[in-house]
Order: structure tokens, then C-alpha cells, then sequence
């Protein structure tokens, strides 16, 4: 393999390890700060025991995902001299933002929040909640930016020539607020949402399931289940926003996306499919003209396709990203069905008497992850062969000197460390787990609390 191919494998993979672990910090944030809140509004000291429990976990996750993210920077100017070059004003303001108002944020209230029990306010205390799942949104906004600005430029010039060509800002505003940065951003926010709400929902359905810590298990299930049911809803509101964003902004992208050519012709929605780029023919279950209906109103109406651009302006890989996208779709629908399905025998009475069901749920923390991981993969391969859309190719962003070899024995280490890294935290995960919440408080209000938790935990099991 080339040094091209070599380099995207090695950024592929190091993003997408990096990535399983801020959409959880970003989700996990959220449920932190509605634990604390209803310690603080209910005074009750199971939602203290709770709260202190995910502490735990989201410390965890914070360490790794900070240790995965640093490679990545690096790999700009190691395998990406020239893209670094091209878009370092650019890349270089909003980096420069993420960690003076995100990640300063919430690694300094992160402190608060691990070792601040007994020793501040709980107000204080819940205000340093609030201030880490800030710090934690702000992150994802300079990161989004930074990547839409790649899909849609904005509020930029190109000064220089050839190799010496590089982008300058113009109007911060206009490229903070490119065209695609707000709606991308919703997606990703919505996404993190619910990977971290069926992260809680995986781990208390498994205690449901062996009959531990049930006083914590159930209110904390009945609160990630609502949060996933709602934000997976809204996710189908965000994921059609960004959609018509693409079919804006990116045609080409939204053509792949669909395994579209015929420009003349209305477009099908497929569900699943095949893509033969060589024939030009995509197969399987469709809704005729429902792109069409989707993009324009109409069923009729013509969707321009992948055959209205040159060959070296389109993406080569369509069928795999046809596969990643229409994979994070099947897997979105699966989560609202699923949400819905589990809020209706909640009001029935029967949520937790359904073995089968919490057996789902502890299987289900990996389809939010399986989706952001698509999403992506849908994003960033549909952009091909861009690495900046319209004004820097992937093939002309690459370092001048780095070798295949060079790239490859860096891609070998790469994946050991971050295997061992993974173990290590699937471990100290699994052990944390195992362990279970502490129990906080007097032996008076564990039992009252108890009390209130197992006539329900009685009737439902």
C-alpha cells in the first residue's frame, strides 16, 4: 500500500478508537448533571449514591479519551505536513478555542467533582457538574467546526500559490457558522446523548438482570430511558437537517450516500442495497422517489447524481459508504424502537419483568457507538476525494517525506498501544461495575430509601 492509503488507514483508526470515548463523556455529563439535580431539588441520598457511582465512571472514560486524543494532533504534521500547512489558520484558532474554553473548563471543574464530596457546597458541588458537561459541549463545538469547515468552507481566502497555498480567516464568524457547523453539531451533541444514556441503561439493566443494587438500578434505568427516548426521537429530526444540508452543500456526498448516478432521473430511498460502481447499478429494497420526495417535495423530481461529476471529483469507495451510512440510519431507527417499545410496558407495569428485554439493553450501549462510528466514517469517506471539499485534495494533504514503511510500523504501534489501552479500560471498567455503587449516607436513609425502591422492584420482578 501507498503512503496515501497508509496515512488515512492510520488517522482512520486512531480517530475512530478516540471516538468511542468524548461522545460518552459528552452523554455521561449530561446524566451526571440530572443525578446531582435530583440529589439537590429531592434531597434524597440515593441520587447522591447514584451521582457518585457515574463519577467514577466518567473519570475513567475522561483519562482515556484525553490519552487517545493527543496522537491524533501529532499526526497532522507527521503524515499531513501539507493539509496542516494549508489549513493551520483555520485549524489552528478553533484547536486553540477547544482547549482555552472546553477542555480548561472541564478538566478544572473535573477536580471539583471527583474530590469535592464533603468538602464543598452541594451546590458547589453541583455546579462543578454543570461546568464539566459545559466543558465537554464547548469541546465538541470546536471540533465540529474545525471538520465542517473541511465539508463547507466559509470566511476564508486562499493566499499563495501551488504548494505555498494556504487558507486565512476573513470572518471568524462566518467560519465558526459555516454552513454545515450547526447542524452537524446538533447530530453529534444528540449523538453523545444517547451514548451515554445507553451506557446507564446497559450497566443497570445487567444489575436488574442478576438482582443487585436495585434500589439504584431502577430510578437510575427509568432516568437513561427517558433521556434515550426522547433524544433519540429528536436524533431523527437532527439526522434529516443534516441531510438536507448535504443535498445542499454536498451533492456528490449525498449522491454516494444513496448510490445515486442518473442525474435525469428521480431518486430512489433505498433501505438496503448493494452498489456496483462499476456498473453504475445499485440493488435491493427501495422506496421509489422517496430521495426525490425527501430532497425536493416530489416524488418526480430529478436528484442529481454521481454521473454529473468527473470521476476524480467523486468519491471511488460508494458501496462502502452507501453500507456506513444507511447502517447508522437502520441503527437510529432500532434505538427509537426500542425506547418506545420499553416506554410503553414501563406504563403498563411490565418493564422489568421482561428478562429478554434488559438482556437487549445490555447489549444495546454498542448500537449508539456502531452508529457514531458510521456517521463519521459516512461523513469523512463521502467527502473523498476533498480533504478540504472543493480546494485540497486527500492525495495533495499528505507529508512529502514520510514513507509507507515509516507510516506502517507507526500504524503497528499505534494498534498495540491502543489495544492495551483498551483492555486496560474495559477492565478497570468492568471492575468498577463489579464493585457497584458504595452505599452514602446513614443506615436510617439507606433503609428508607429501600423502602421507597422495592414494592416497585417487588412488582415488576
Amino acid at each position: 500500500m501507498d503512503v496515501e492509503v497508509l496515512s488515512r488507514i492510520q488517522f482512520a483508526f486512531t480517530i475512530a478508537f478516540h471516538y468511542i470515548y468524548p461522545p460518552l463523556s459528552i452523554g455521561l455529563g449530561l446524566l451526571l448533571v440530572i443525578f446531582e439535580g435530583m440529589y439537590l431539588a429531592t434531597g434524597k441520598k440515593i441520587y447522591e449514591q447514584i451521582t457518585r457511582f457515574w463519577i467514577k465512571i466518567f473519570a475513567l472514560i475522561f483519562g482515556i479519551g484525553v490519552a487517545t486524543g493527543i496522537i491524533m494532533e501529532f499526526e497532522f504534521g507527521t503524515n499531513w505536513a501539507t493539509y496542516s500547512k494549508y489549513v493551520g489558520d483555520i485549524f489552528g484558532s478553533a484547536l486553540a478555542a477547544e482547549g482555552i474554553f472546553a477542555f480548561a473548563l472541564e478538566a478544572g471543574f473535573l477536580g471539583i467533582l471527583i474530590f469535592g464530596w464533603n468538602r464543598v457546597s452541594s451546590r458547589v458541588h453541583f455546579f462543578s457538574a454543570l461546568m464539566v458537561f459545559l466543558g465537554s459541549m464547548f469541546s465538541a463545538i470546536w471540533i465540529v467546526v474545525a471538520n465542517s469547515w473541511q465539508q463547507t468552507p466559509a470566511g476564508y481566502q486562499i493566499v499563495g500559490e501551488g504548494m505555498n497555498a494556504r487558507a486565512e480567516i476573513t470572518d471568524f464568524w462566518a467560519m465558526v457558522f459555516n454552513p454545515s457547523s450547526v447542524d452537524r453539531l446538533v447530530h453529534v451533541w444528540i449523538g453523545a446523548f444517547l451514548a451515554g444514556a445507553f451506557l446507564v441503561l446497559s450497566v443497570n439493566a445487567w444489575y436488574i438482570l442478576k438482582k443487585r443494587h436495585l434500589e439504584v438500578a431502577i430510578p437510575s434505568f427509568k432516568i437513561a430511558l427517558l433521556t434515550a427516548t426522547i433524544f433519540s426521537l429528536l436524533q431523527l429530526v437532527a439526522g434529516h437537517r443534516s441531510a438536507d444540508g448535504v443535498a445542499k452543500n454536498q451533492p456528490a456526498k449525498l449522491a454516494a450516500l444513496e448510490g445515486h448516478y442518473d442525474s435525469l432521473s428521480s431518486a430512489d430511498m433505498y433501505l438496503v442495497g448493494f452498489v456496483n460502481n462499476n456498473t453504475q447499478r445499485t440493488t435491493g429494497i427501495r422506496i421509489p422517489g422517496g430521495l426525490s420526495f425527501l430532497v425536493h417535495g416530489r416524488f418526480d423530481t430529478p436528484v442529481k447524481g454521481l454521473n454529473a461529476f468527473k470521476p476524480d471529483e467523486r468519491p471511488t469507495q460508494v458501496n462502502a459508504v452507501f453500507q456506513v451510512y444507511h447502517l447508522m440510519i437502520a441503527i437510529g431507527m432500532m434505538l427509537i424502537a426500542l425506547t418506545l417499545y420499553a416506554c410503553i410496558q414501563w406504563k403498563r407495569g411490565k418493564l422489568f419483568n421482561q428478562r429478554w428485554l434488559m438482556i437487549v439493553f445490555v447489549g444495546s450501549v454498542l448500537l449508539p457507538q456502531i452508529a457514531n462510528q458510521a456517521g463519521w466514517f459516512a461523513a469523512e469517506m463521502g467527502r473523498q476525494p476533498w480533504v478540504v471539499y472543493g480546494l485540497l485534495r486527500t492525495s495533495d494533504a499528505l507529508s512529502k517525506t514520510v514513507t509507507a514503511n515509516q507510516v506502517m510500523f507507526s500504524l503497528i504501534l499505534f494498534m498495540v498501544v491502543y489495544s492495551l489501552l483498551f483492555v486496560l479500560f474495559i477492565y478497570l471498567l468492568n471492575k468498577k461495575i463489579q464493585h457497584g455503587p458504595a452505599e452514602y449516607g446513614t443506615k436510617e436513609e439507606i433503609d428508607e430509601s429501600s423502602k421507597r425502591n422495592n414494592p416497585v422492584i417487588k412488582q415488576e420482578h
